[in-house]
């Protein structure tokens, strides 16, 4: 399988922001070039298109499995596993943030809870950094909430959200008001 420039361009980029995200730079770019596909490929396919170890590609379509990016789909007449990613753009950043919420936030919110429950009882502890952590903590929360609160929005309605921007400051209080 033979990439263009511009799908070489995209699948490699993808990959150069994976990893600034904190993502193996082979599963975003098998990511891209699976989005991009729009079809099923197999992992010969993969491995043919972008010059990785068929391990590494195995292990990297694990890990899109995981995250519910990418599925296995069957094509008639070939016995091979094929996988498929997601085509909605809008699934696709939620179901990442959900992911990522579940690896990063709430583990940090659960020992932030348990630091402000010792805080309090801790005698060896300034009140201004007990304060401090409080201040991270209600910050995850509101976030943590928030994302609840969005998460099940159906698409349309996200994208007239987003589309308003700042418009929405109109229709708010004036002034610098404390969380």
């Amino acid at each position: 399988m033979k990439l263009s420039p511009t799908e070489q361009k995209f699948v490699l980029h993808w990959g150069e922001m994976g990893t600034r995200w904190g993502v193996n730079r082979t599963v975003a770019q098998i990511h891209a070039l699976l989005y991009l596909s729009g079809r099923p490929l197999a992992a010969d396919d993969i491995v043919e298109a972008l010059g990785v170890a068929r391990s590494n590609v195995s292990n990297s379509l694990k890990e899109l499995q995981n995250w519910k990016l990418v599925r296995v789909s069957h094509v008639l007449g070939d016995r091979r596993d094929h996988f498929q990613a997601l085509q909605d753009v809008w699934e696709i950043f939620r179901l990442i943030l959900e992911e990522r919420k579940r690896r990063e936030i709430d583990p940090t919110l659960t020992v932030l809870r348990e630091c402000a429950i010792d805080g309090a009882e801790d005698q060896d502890l300034d009140a201004a950094t007990l304060a401090r952590m409080q201040t991270v903590l209600d910050f995850l929360e509101m976030l943590s909430t928030s994302f609840q609160d969005f998460q099940h929005l159906p698409p349309p309605t996200l994208q007239r959200m987003l589309r308003m921007g700042g418009q929405v400051a109109r229709f708010l209080p004036a002034g610098k008001e404390k969380p």
